[in-house]
């Protein structure tokens, strides 16, 4: 049933992809075509997928595959459309057939859980109001502390590592890119980086679809992306209508490459390389040892 579901809604989603390819892509190519001939790449860019209703994963896993570009993920157990959340058993296949294909993957927290204050008391530790989007506490908000913050990052580390047979990079990612100075102390601390994006790396896949057109989204990204940004993108947004991928997401990677930009996962950028190295020998604590996450 879930391979059926996703045949139809792939089949109406690539048609709409190759539409847009048609009206922007070829544009595009033209007109970057020189710097796409000269050959080489001119600068990298980090493209960075968080989890979502899953429903185009397989598309935008088509689309890199194709085009032989690497990213990394960021993955947490969400709500999807068909099978038992993104991390399920159901959807373990294709986080395995990811990792053979050389892309990376770093924790997003397990219930999809954002940060929304610091909470601070006299001679105590500070705190954090968080609330999931995802998992039995889906809504609440609760009030938890780092260690409980970090083993929030690290079972979602546990999961990927557990599906995949591949050791996750360091890093997390906050959902919503919601942090505070306090709350990156406490992740670096049980041996998480975080990581945001670019200002033009947001690519806009959230917004509604009505007044964000994907035609829109994709002239606006290859026009403002610079060399090292870091973009974002998920596997699938509920709330907008036109999906963004893989409409944008092949235009997008055409048109880069055409301007001399070649594609990086998160391992080789500058700003965390040095944290990877140092921390990728460091073995992930188990969940009953430091609470946190990484020893």
């Amino acid at each position: 049933m879930l391979a059926r579901a996703l045949t139809v809604f792939g089949l109406w989603t690539m048609r709409r992809a190759d539409m847009l390819a048609r009206a922007v892509g070829w544009a595009v190519l033209a007109t970057f075509a020189p710097a796409l001939w000269a050959g080489g790449c001119a600068a990298p860019v980090y493209l960075t997928f968080d989890t979502g209703h899953m429903a185009v994963a397989p598309l935008i896993a088509d689309v890199l595959k194709k085009h032989a570009v690497q990213v990394t993920f960021f993955a947490a157990q969400e709500r999807t459309q068909t099978g038992n959340g993104s991390l399920g058993s159901d959807w373990a296949s294709w986080w395995k057939a990811r990792a053979a294909e050389g892309h990376e993957f770093a924790s997003h927290t397990y219930d999809h859980t954002y940060w929304r204050s610091d909470v601070a008391g006299k001679n105590e530790a500070v705190r954090f109001r968080v609330r999931p989007s995802a998992g039995p506490q889906e809504g609440q908000e609760q009030v938890v502390t780092a260690a409980q913050y970090c083993a929030e990052i690290h079972k979602s580390e546990l999961r990927l590592q557990e599906i995949t047979g591949q050791k996750t990079l360091p890093l997390f990612r906050a959902p919503g890119g919601k942090t505070s100075p306090e709350l990156l102390k406490a992740a670096r601390s049980c041996g998480y980086a975080h990581v945001a994006w670019a200002p033009a790396g947001f690519l806009g896949d959230e917004l509604p679809s009505d007044r964000f057109p994907n035609a829109q989204l994709l002239q606006k990204a290859l026009k403002n992306i610079q060399s090292g940004d870091i973009l974002v993108a998920h596997l699938g947004i509920w709330s907008r209508q036109d999906p963004w991928a893989p409409a944008v997401l092949e235009p997008l990677i055409v048109g880069l490459k055409a301007r001399g930009f070649c594609f990086a996962t998160l391992r080789e950028h500058p700003q965390y390389k040095r944290w990877i190295e140092q921390h990728s020998n460091q073995s992930s604590a188990s969940s009953g040892a430091v609470v946190g996450g990484r020893t």
